[in-house]
């Protein structure tokens, strides 16, 4: 794969796509997500608010997790 192509569900994800994919799977607190993947609730805040990026293997699974789910229904 070239670097023009790059797989997407590799790259970091937006404040904007957190929040969708979060209530998408569930997860009604910062709180929620953070115990559901094992970060702090801090981290959590600080993606949500765009004050740090959401890590490359976080997003990755993230989207992994809203893929299967949308393919359980």
């Amino acid at each position: 794969m070239s670097t023009t192509q790059r797989d997407p569900r590799l790259a970091s994800m937006a404040p904007e796509e957190l929040r969708r994919i979060m209530r998408a799977l569930g997860y009604r607190t910062q709180s929620d997500l953070a115990n559901a993947i094992g970060v702090s609730r801090s981290s959590v805040s600080l993606w949500l608010d765009g004050k740090v990026g959401v890590p490359r293997p976080v997003a990755m699974l993230l989207r992994m997790l809203h893929g299967a789910q949308r393919r359980a229904y």
